[in-house]
């Protein structure tokens, strides 16, 4: 007897269709599985036996093929223990066949049958729902996340008895449905507000202006004043999330299997806090079937970096290609898989090895050599990436004991909200660029324009402070931005100038 099931397996964000085939026949009594399975698969024979025996159905005992199409992919993972068990049942005749066409199977087996959570559910709702397959049974535990797609029918189940029952039509089961409307009610609930934060209006002003134009930044002062808690605050002030920015970055976690059971979408934008430890195929991605690593996790959101020069450099230097194409490419001897990787770099890091170079009320015990060093660990080509540098000075005592609230996260978050969207109309006829940040050489050109007085403003701060060429364009960048938090059409001189004063790891003072 030959029997056919569907499944799925992920590949990078994206889901295909497994054809899972069981062939019976009469010999001697074996399990085989064929179309590159990996180990997990491999024992799922095992976990299959026993969850069909200990379901209270008999095992045949025959010579059992199964086949996992296509055969030219490798298979990983304990998903198909389900699909391979009714292949079988079916092949004994135990399940009609009626249903099997029309559904995809996902789950794995405990020795007693029943289902435990699996990965990819939403990815693999999206494509049956592409393919035009109507029904998808899950675990209950992996069941929300798919449910938020509308056009297919997703179905909860607990063991392998009730998939049983489901495709012999012997109980009736209702599909689950999450109602993304209500999902997105209840976001942006944030913990963190910038309210907290005592002082350091010049550093939340920076903050503001980098989540308004998606523009990269780095925090540079000594410990203790605030950096950390000033970047876990950023996510507060940012957009919020539209639905398809929410799908994809759930596609992203769903694969990971980090999504929590009670959620179905990601709604919030992910804020990502890697330790310097991270190794790089951790922080990118990899593995010998790649995984989607921390940039990934943190697209559509925050990447914060903290202690940025006590990161390795190799790992630091794989940050380029993301932080220029918003997306990772991860290439094996038998496959290239891209994840996308579209975040907001923040980092943070002490002027000198012991934070306290730019402190005036602490010596510092640093020469010039020495802060040199420790400067050089950042690369020119991962700094021209990055379009703020602001320096966090230490709080003063009679910021700290006032009782006086700052601006509260939403406050600011309707500034940057407005800005963002006058961004969007301005590059509505571009389809890679969403925000001032991602402006190429053209574009700043072509919205960046200056007039005289800012022309010379910008060739004499070239000039007197010694900026780097590579400081022109983001200077441009962020004046740009700046003019679309204050509603102007035009870039004015005072634009130019608060500009110029976020490029301080340009100037010639860090250098030596």
């Amino acid at each position: 007897m030959l029997s056919k099931v569907f499944s799925s397996a992920t590949f990078g964000i994206d889901a295909y269709l497994v054809e899972v085939e069981s062939h019976c026949e009469k010999q001697l009594p074996a399990v085989t599985i064929v179309g590159l399975p990996d180990s997990a698969v491999k024992e799922s024979k095992e976990r299959v036996t026993a969850a069909i025996k200990n379901s209270g159905y008999d095992f045949p005992l025959r010579k059992i093929t199964v086949n996992l199409a296509p055969a030219d992919i490798k298979k990983e993972g304990s998903s198909f223990d389900l699909p391979i068990s009714i292949g079988i049942l079916s092949a004994n005749s135990i399940i009609k066949p009626d249903k099997l066409q029309n559904t995809i199977l996902l789950g794995e087996l405990s020795l007693d049958g029943s289902l435990r959570k699996v990965k990819g559910g939403l990815p693999i709702a999206v494509e049956a729902k592409r393919v035009g397959i109507k029904n998808l049974l899950l675990p209950k535990e992996s069941v929300h996340e798919a449910s938020i797609v509308r056009g297919v029918d997703v179905f909860g189940m607990e063991n392998l008895n009730d998939v049983v029952a489901f495709l012999n039509d012997e109980r009736e089961f209702s599909p689950v449905f999450t109602d993304s409307d209500k999902v997105f009610a209840e976001v942006n609930k944030y913990h963190l507000d910038f309210s907290d934060v005592k002082g350091q209006q010049n550093v939340k002003r920076a903050l503001e202006i980098a989540a308004a134009g998606g523009h990269n930044i780095i925090l540079i002062g000594p410990p203790g004043s605030g950096k950390t808690m000033l970047a876990k605050r950023i996510p507060s002030i940012l957009p919020p999330l539209n639905f398809e920015e929410a799908l994809e970055t759930t596609k992203i976690h769903s694969i990971a299997g980090i999504i929590p059971q009670e959620k179905a979408l990601v709604t919030e934008r992910p804020f990502r806090s890697p330790h310097h430890t991270v190794s790089d195929a951790a922080l990118i991605g990899g593995g010998s079937y790649p995984r989607p690593g921390e940039v990934s996790f943190a697209h559509h959101g925050v990447l914060f970096l903290d202690e940025l020069p006590e990161f390795k450099k190799n790992v630091l230097e794989v940050m380029r290609q993301p932080l220029e194409d918003y997306k990772v490419t991860i290439s094996r001897s038998k496959m290239s898989l891209e994840f996308p990787a579209n975040f907001m770099l923040a980092a943070a890091m002490n002027p000198c090895p012991c934070g306290f170079s730019t402190d005036s009320s602490k010596d510092c015990t640093c020469n010039g050599a020495t802060i040199q060093r420790y400067m050089a660990k950042i690369s020119g080509p991962l700094l021209d990436r990055i379009d703020i540098h602001i320096e966090v000075p230490a709080v003063k005592y009679k910021d700290l004991s006032s009782d006086e609230k700052g601006e509260a996260s939403v406050e600011i978050r309707s500034r940057v909200i407005k800005a963002r969207s006058v961004q969007q109309e301005r590059f509505t006829k571009f389809e890679r660029i969403h925000c001032n940040a991602d402006m190429g050489t053209r574009e700043v050109r072509r919205f960046c324009q200056l007039n005289k007085t800012c022309t010379e403003l910008l060739k004499m701060a070239m000039t007197k402070l010694n900026l780097s060429a590579r400081a022109y364009d983001r200077i441009l960048k962020v004046s740009r931005t700046i003019a679309d938090i204050e509603g102007s059409e035009e870039i004015l001189p005072t634009h130019i100038s608060e500009a110029i004063q976020y490029r301080s790891l340009d100037r010639e003072l860090w250098r030596h």
